[in-house]
């Protein structure tokens, strides 16, 4: 079943249909966590996905990725439908201890979006990297990434979205 939604989500983006995203990640704010990603490379420090996230999105949260959702209950807007400039916020696994954070770069439709982030392959950063939603109530509870073109890794599961303070 996994399968055969991710074909027809990619067969649907495809043909180039895709909802209103409604707005952009601040291309400012998208300069300066580049510049930041960079200057850390440059100094040979690792690029982590927390300072990206933060750069990029504009949540001011500290500490690993994991602890972010719990953070951001009552400091922030949460939930369990994306939207453009929030925190895609994974999960802690025994693959992933730490945890892992995102920023929503694009709304391709209901199942399939697109993310910015970080150290998702080794000190770089990821720039429109598709996510697909393949939770059973379509609720983006476990989603698979797009780890190279064409190419949809593992099953992870999400905690929420956590909306930016404007």
């Amino acid at each position: 079943m996994s399968v055969l939604l991710l074909v027809a989500t990619l067969a649907v983006t495809a043909c180039g249909t895709r909802p209103d995203s409604g707005s952009q990640i601040d291309p400012l704010r998208r300069d300066f966590a580049m510049r930041e990603a960079e200057s850390l490379r440059a100094r040979g420090a690792r690029v982590w996905c927390v300072p990206f996230a933060r750069n990029l999105s504009g949540v001011e949260i500290r500490g690993n990725a994991r602890t972010w959702w719990g953070q951001a209950q009552s400091a922030f807007d949460v939930g369990s439908s994306p939207s453009v400039g929030a925190v895609m916020a994974f999960s802690a696994t025994r693959s992933m201890p730490l945890g892992h954070v995102a920023v929503v770069s694009e709304l391709v439709n209901e199942r399939m979006l697109r993310v910015d982030h970080a150290n998702w392959h080794r000190n770089k950063v990821s720039l429109g990297m598709a996510v697909v939603d393949v939770s059973e109530n379509n609720d983006w509870s476990k989603v698979r990434l797009e780890s190279n073109p064409g190419a949809f890794g593992s099953v992870y599961p999400i905690n929420g979205f956590i909306r930016p303070n404007l």
